[in-house]
C-alpha cells in the first residue's frame, strides 16, 4: 500500500483556532491542540463541550466557520486515499443492515484501493472472522463496535480517531480494545480516543486534552493532571490524634479529621509529616501521600465548564 501513511512516519493531528456557531450557540471557541504520534491522547470534556464537533470538523464532515484542522498537514477532504491516513469510528450504527460484515469492508476496501486480503486481516483482528458472512442488522451493539474498529484500521492509518470506542463491548472486549489502543501508539500512530469513562483514560491514555463550552481547558499528560489534582495532601492514621492535630497545626499545615483515627493534611509533604510526628513522640500506623483519581482530577478541571447539570438533592431541586 504505497500510497498509506505508514507507522511511525509522524503524521499529525493540529487544530489551530478552531471556530464553530450554531445560530446562537458557540461550539467551538478559538480552539487549538496538536495529537502527537506514538501516544494515546484522551479528549474529554462535559456533554455539550463541544467534543463531537470537533472530531467532525477534523474528519470534513463539518466546516468550520474559522481557523483549520489539519491531518498530516492537510485538511482532511484534499487526502486522495483518506482511510490510508486516517481511520475512525464515531458512529458504529452507520452501516447498512443488510450487507455482511465482510462487504461492507470490501466496499471501503475498493473505495480506497486496499488489497482484499486487509480484509480479512481485519475481520480477525477484531474478532469478527466467524461471522464474517452475517449481516450487520443482526450484530449486537458489541459487535457493530467490533466491526467500525475494523473498518478504521483497514488502511492501515497513521491516524486513528475513536468516539467511545468501549461503548457496547463486554469484559474481555474492554481488554482487547485497552491492549489495542496502547499497540497502535506503540506502533508510533497518532491515537485520538474521545470517551466519559475516566477509568478507561486513566489506564489507557498518554495524554489529555480537556474541553468545556468549546474552549481548551487542559493539554496535560494524564500523570500531570492527577499530580495536580491529588496537591499535597497527606493522611495520616494514628491514634493520637488530638497530639498529631497538635504538632502539624503548629508548623502551619492545615488539619482535618477523617474518622476516629484519620487525619487529613495539607500543606506539608509526607516525609515532612514522618519526621515531625517522630520527633515529637506521635506514633501513627499509617501516612501516605493523597492521590486523586483521574476522575477527581477531570471534575475539578470541569466544575464550571457542565453545560447541563442535574441536582442531587432537594435543596438542589429546590434552588432550581
Amino acid at each position: 500500500m504505497t500510497e498509506s501513511s505508514p507507522p511511525g512516519d509522524g503524521v499529525t493531528i493540529e487544530v489551530r483556532g478552531l471556530r464553530k456557531q450554531y445560530r446562537s450557540v458557540t461550539a467551538v471557541d478559538d480552539l487549538s491542540f496538536t495529537v502527537e504520534p506514538g501516544m494515546v491522547t484522551g479528549f474529554v470534556g462535559p456533554n455539550g463541550a463541544g467534543k463531537s464537533t470537533t472530531m467532525r470538523i477534523i474528519l470534513g464532515l463539518d466546516a468550520a466557520d474559522g481557523g483549520t484542522a489539519l491531518i498530516g498537514g492537510r485538511p482532511y477532504r484534499t487526502l486522495p486515499r483518506p482511510l490510508r491516513t486516517v481511520g475512525a469510528l464515531l458512529d458504529a450504527a452507520a452501516v447498512h443492515p443488510g450487507r455482511s460484515a465482510r462487504n461492507h469492508l470490501l466496499w471501503l476496501a475498493r473505495s480506497n484501493a486496499i488489497p482484499r486480503r486487509r480484509v480479512e486481516e481485519v475481520l480477525d483482528l477484531a474478532g469478527l472472522a466467524s461471522v464474517a458472512k452475517r449481516t450487520v442488522g443482526g450484530f449486537s451493539l458489541g459487535m457493530r463496535q467490533r466491526l467500525g474498529i475494523a473498518a478504521a484500521l483497514l488502511g492501515d492509518p497513521a491516524v486513528v480517531i475513536f468516539d467511545e470506542p468501549i461503548n457496547g463491548l463486554d469484559l474481555e472486549g474492554i481488554q482487547w480494545i485497552r491492549g489495542l489502543l496502547r499497540s497502535l501508539a506503540a506502533d508510533g500512530r497518532a491515537v485520538l480516543i474521545s470517551s466519559h469513562l475516566m477509568s478507561e483514560l486513566q489506564d489507557t491514555a498518554d495524554h489529555l486534552l480537556v474541553i468545556g463550552r468549546g474552549r481548551l481547558l487542559a493539554d496535560t499528560s494524564v500523570r500531570a493532571l492527577v499530580a495536580t489534582a491529588s496537591g499535597d495532601r497527606v493522611t495520616v492514621r494514628t491514634t493520637m490524634r488530638a497530639e498529631a492535630m497538635t504538632v502539624l497545626s503548629d508548623v502551619g499545615a492545615t488539619v482535618a479529621v477523617t474518622d476516629g483515627e484519620t487525619v487529613t493534611v495539607t500543606g506539608l509533604p509526607a516525609e515532612r509529616v514522618i519526621e515531625l510526628l517522630t520527633r515529637n513522640g506521635v506514633t501513627f500506623t499509617g501516612v501516605a501521600a493523597h492521590r486523586a483519581s483521574l476522575e477527581e482530577a477531570y471534575m475539578e478541571l470541569t466544575r464550571d465548564a457542565v453545560e447541563f447539570g442535574a441536582a442531587t438533592t432537594r435543596e438542589g431541586r429546590d434552588a432550581r
